[in-house]
Parts: structure tokens; sequence; C-alpha cells
């Protein structure tokens, strides 16, 4: 049987640990062409060598998006070398909480740089891409997924930052699936719970320390049960638009 996602182009930010890696891994299995994207270039290589050791064929791409002109030149990049792009999934982000009466601002700018500035730039350059690759697609449609957390639908004390960044991109979101819907691309939002990912070792010791213990007593989780949902989204057949997945722990309250 033909893989879902045979002869489409998956670009994915983020991609060198945790949902990222684990998404790039799971859209190569579904039949994509993946280029990967991050800062790291130890660690993109050893996603691209595991993907490759799958029989996936894989881009990798060291960049920091939060520079205007490297996302651009990523996303040329991909276009050009694999000949379209049909898929974007905006991963790449940074959690870094605390009170906001002694945060430091530094770490406020790092949110906004990364988990806004890098998506909408990104997203910008991939738009025309997009566009294209929905019209001259088999599948007939192209997709954008970003991902976002529950932080983008509660906020929380000490996340008021992060949060501003999660909402702000659901709005963003919402605005281009409306505006995209005749393009025929399909603008979805996942949000995840808890996930044992590397986010939480960002964090200063004692804020670290509480959030851990925070959820001690859950499950979180795991990278791969987000890349599930972002499979499930980008394999539906054309007439289905799955815009919006909350995935929470099982035992997860907020």
């Amino acid at each position: 049987m033909t893989p879902a996602l045979a002869n489409s182009v998956a670009l994915v930010t983020g991609a060198s640990s945790g949902i990222g890696a684990a998404t790039a891994i799971r859209l190569a299995a579904d039949g994509a062409t993946v280029a990967i994207v991050a800062r790291r270039r130890d660690r993109l290589d050893d996603v691209a060598a595991t993907i490759g050791a799958a029989g996936g064929t894989v881009l990798a791409l060291q960049t920091d998006i939060t520079a205007k002109r490297e996302a651009r030149r990523a996303v040329e990049q991909t276009a050009s070398e694999l000949g379209r792009l049909d898929i974007l999934v905006n991963n790449a982000g940074i959690m870094l909480l605390g009170p906001a009466l002694d945060a430091p601002i530094d770490d406020w700018e790092r949110m906004v740089d990364l988990n806004v500035s890098g998506a909408l730039y990104v997203t910008r350059a991939a738009l025309p891409h997009l566009v294209r690759a929905a019209d001259d697609s088999p599948r007939g449609v192209a997709d954008l997924v970003n991902i976002s957390s529950t932080a983008g639908r509660i906020a929380r004390p000490g996340a008021g930052v992060y949060s501003l960044t999660k909402f702000g991109l659901g709005a963003f979101s919402d605005s281009l699936r409306q505006e995209l819907i005749a393009h025929r691309v399909r603008v979805s939002l996942v949000e995840p719970g808890a996930v044992d990912t590397e986010l939480v070792s960002h964090l200063r010791d004692d804020i670290r320390e509480a959030t851990r213990s925070q959820v001690a007593a859950i499950e979180p989780l795991r990278p791969e049960d987000v890349a599930d949902a972002v499979s499930y989204i980008v394999t539906r057949d054309r007439r289905v638009a799955v815009n919006e997945l909350l995935v929470r722990a099982a035992e997860q309250e907020w």
C-alpha cells in the first residue's frame, strides 16, 4: 500500500529533540521526505541518522529561526532541494516559567523571539509554497500545523508570558485557517499537556524543581504521542480538517 504521505515534503522546526524529533521521524515513516530544522547540528544529525536508517529521506538544516534571514533560507532551501513543501510543523519553542515580579526580562524576550517571531518568519516564508503544493499535490491539500500547549488555553501563575505566546499562536492559527480555506491549505493547532521532554531543563533551578514536583504524580505524555496527533491531522482526506487537537496526559487536571 502506498504510504499516506508519499511524494510529500514536510518541514519540522525544533526537530533536534522531543516533539519535533518524534514528529519528523513519524512523518518520514508515513512516507514524507522531511526537512528537519534546529540549532544543534549534532542532535539534528542523530535524528537524520534515525530517519535514514529506517529508509526515509531527510534534509538536515542547522538554523536559528529567530533570525529572519535564516528562517527564510531554511524554507527556500527545503523547497529548492526537495522540490516542494506540502507540510509545515511549527514546533520550535521554549518555556521559561517563574513569577513575573522577579522574572529576567531576557527570559520573556527569548520566549517571544522563538515561540512567536520564529514561527511567524517560517510561516510567512512557507505560505506561498504550501499554496502551490495544494494546487498540484495528489492529496489535493497542504497542511500547516502549529504546536501550542494547554498553556494556550489556561493561564496559570508563573506562566504569563509563555501563555501569551501560546494564546497568540492560537489566534494566529485560526485567522490563517479562515484565510487559507480557499487555497486548500489546512491550518491546525495541537495543544499538548505535560510531555516528557527537555523543556523543563531550561528552567532556573528552583523553578525546575517546583515544576517537576507538580507533574511527579502523573504519567506525562511521550513525544511520540504528540507526533501521533500530528500524523493523524495531516493524513486525513482533503475533505477533513482537524483544526484543533487538545492532548492531555490522562491524569492531568489543568
